[in-house]
C-alpha cells in the first residue's frame, strides 16, 4: 500500500500511521456505544418538544435497531449478544436500584420504562460489554500473567455486590481497588494496532478504557440522557470520583465477556515482532 511506504520512510511517520489505525480500530470497536451517543445527541438537540414518540421511547427503539444490524450484518455474535444481554440485565437491575436511591434521575418522560428508568439505560450498559467483547477481536488481543479465572468471578461478584451494599454497609471498594490490583497488576495483553504486536498493562488498559467512559458520561449527562444531583439546573461535569466507579465496572465487563471469550495466552516475545 502507498500509505505503509510513506510510513515506514521514517519512524515518526511509522508511529503516527499505527496510531491513525489504533484509533480506527478503537472507534470500530465501540460502534454500538458509538451510535448509541450519538442518538442521545441528535435527539437531544433536534428532538421536537410535541413530538408523538417520547424521545426516550425513541431511544429504545434506535437501540433495538442497532443491535439486531449488527447481529444481521456479524459484527457481533449471537454468543457474545448472549453475555452483552447479561450486561443488559445487570446494569438495568443496577439503573433500578440507583434512581430509587437518588443516585441519578431520568428527568423524561416515556412509556418504554420499569419504574423510574427507560429501557434504553440498559443499552448503555450492553454497549460497554459489545466494546470488550470486538475490541479482543479486532485488535487480536491476548494476554500473559492473567489471573486464574474463579478469582476474577469472586472479584467481579464482591465489585457488584458492593455497588448495592455500600448503601448500607461501608463501602469497601479501597479494599477492591487493591484486590484487583493484586490479581491484575502483573498482567499484560498484547495488542496489534497496525503490524507490530504490542504491549501494555492490563491495569493501564483498563484505566484508559475507564477514562474514555467517563467521557462519553459527561457527553451523555450534557445530552439530558440522564441527570446526576447537582446538573438538575445547569449542566456540570460529572465528578472525577466516578472515574473509580467506571474502572470498577471495566472488571465486571471483562469477567462477563471472559464466558466467551476466554483470555488466551500470548506466547513469550509477542511484544514487537
Amino acid at each position: 500500500m502507498r500509505a505503509e511506504v510513506w510510513a515506514d520512510a521514517a519512524r515518526p511517520r511509522r508511529y503516527a500511521y499505527e496510531f491513525l489505525w489504533f484509533g480506527l480500530k478503537q472507534g470500530w470497536a465501540c460502534l454500538f456505544g458509538g451510535l448509541m451517543l450519538a442518538l442521545i445527541l441528535g435527539t437531544w438537540l433536534i428532538w421536537p418538544e410535541d413530538a408523538v414518540v417520547s424521545r426516550y421511547d425513541f431511544l429504545v427503539v434506535g437501540a433495538v435497531l442497532i443491535q439486531a444490524a449488527m447481529l444481521a450484518l456479524k459484527l457481533e455474535t449471537w454468543e457474545e449478544a448472549r453475555v452483552i444481554f447479561l450486561f443488559h440485565v445487570a446494569g438495568t437491575v443496577m439503573e433500578l436500584f440507583k434512581t430509587a436511591h437518588g443516585s441519578w434521575v431520568y428527568p423524561e418522560d416515556s412509556l418504554l420504562r420499569i419504574g423510574a428508568v427507560p429501557l434504553f439505560s440498559g443499552f448503555m450498559y450492553a454497549a460497554v460489554g459489545s466494546y470488550i467483547a470486538r475490541v479482543q477481536r479486532i485488535f487480536h488481543i491476548r494476554v500473559q500473567a492473567y489471573p486464574p479465572l474463579w478469582t476474577t468471578w469472586i472479584l467481579a461478584a464482591a465489585i457488584y455486590v458492593n455497588f448495592f451494599a455500600h448503601h448500607w454497609l461501608p463501602d469497601v471498594r479501597i479494599a477492591l481497588f487493591a484486590a484487583t490490583v493484586l490479581l491484575f497488576g502483573r498482567g499484560w495483553f498484547y495488542f496489534t494496532a497496525d503490524r507490530r504486536r504490542r504491549s501494555m498493562p492490563l491495569l493501564l488498559g483498563f484505566g484508559l478504557v475507564a477514562l474514555f467512559i467517563w467521557f462519553a458520561e459527561n457527553l451523555g449527562t450534557l445530552g439530558r440522557a440522564w441527570s446526576y444531583p447537582g446538573q438538575a439546573g445547569e449542566w456540570e461535569m460529572v465528578s472525577l470520583s466516578k472515574l473509580g466507579a467506571w474502572f470498577l465496572l471495566m472488571i465486571i465487563s471483562v469477567v462477563l465477556v471472559s464466558l466467551v471469550h476466554r483470555p488466551e495466552e500470548e506466547p513469550s516475545g509477542g511484544a514487537g515482532q
